[in-house]
């Protein structure tokens, strides 16, 4: 994938095709966000198309308690190595889908994050090597049902719900992210604000620790925790994650 550009994922008749953002129009590529892109010839209009989340990842390996003023806000010590935990593939949903809140949890919280795409095969590699790695970024929220995380001691099933991994809305190919401002939105209003330089363990590191432990496969996608400001939603409710350089997804939670 060209360095630079900005990748997205939408339906058409039934399928799921790839573009290339230029502007307020969509270039068809043929072939996955893994292969080398080529032009269809054919343009689309980014206002017609229903995007869906740029990648399908095996799994989303996610990084609790990463930036230092969210771990106080959750009153926790600060974590001496990174702190993993996976979501499913089941709960990707892409721009503008539905965050279903379950019948069994009473919270439901947003999460702003920024999440990185791996684009090849990933395993025990330096921090040297891991920008080689990277097919880009992109805007994810790591929906949580806090108070199921709380009861039950560990995170998977209070993380893991159907829809609680939106991803979005495009990649971004070539972009640097020890520094992007990240923001969080609730019904227009700002509840999270920050930077990507205030994580405690940056992108090499966390790649790095992650892929001594499990292969990463192409389209997987690393969470690199949330800034301070989570809280709760409400049905009705409207979430945006906008990370700069990357775009705004936007989601609505219902009963």
């Amino acid at each position: 994938m060209p360095r630079g550009d900005k990748l997205l994922a939408f339906s058409e008749a039934g399928l799921r095709r790839y573009g290339m953002l230029a502007g307020e129009q969509v270039e068809v590529i043929s072939g996955g966000p893994f292969d080398r892109p080529t032009p269809t010839g054919e343009v689309r209009r980014l206002s017609e198309l229903k995007l869906l989340a740029p990648v399908q990842p095996s799994k989303a390996v996610c990084v609790g308690l990463n930036y230092r003023d969210h771990a106080a806000e959750m009153k926790a010590d600060l974590p001496g190595s990174p702190l993993l935990f996976l979501k499913p593939s089941t709960a990707v949903i892409g721009p503008d889908e539905e965050i279903v809140y379950p019948p069994s949890s009473q919270q439901v919280d947003y999460e702003s994050e920024l999440a990185v795409v791996i684009g090849k095969p990933c395993r025990a590699v330096s921090e040297a090597d891991v920008p080689g790695y990277i097919l880009g970024l992109t805007c994810a929220n790591d929906v949580t049902a806090r108070d199921l995380q709380r009861s039950d001691g560990q995170w998977t099933r209070a993380k893991s719900f159907d829809t609680f991994l939106p991803l979005g809305p495009y990649i971004a190919t070539g972009l640097e992210g020890d520094d992007l401002a990240i923001t969080g939105r609730l019904n227009g209003r700002v509840v999270q604000s920050s930077r990507t330089s205030r994580m405690i363990f940056g992108i090499p590191r966390l790649i790095s620790f992650i892929s001594q432990v499990m292969t990463l496969l192409p389209g997987d996608v690393i969470l690199t925790g949330t800034p301070p400001g989570v809280g709760p939603m409400r049905p009705g409710d409207v979430i945006e994650v906008e990370i700069e350089g990357i775009g705004l997804l936007r989601n609505r939670l219902k009963a």
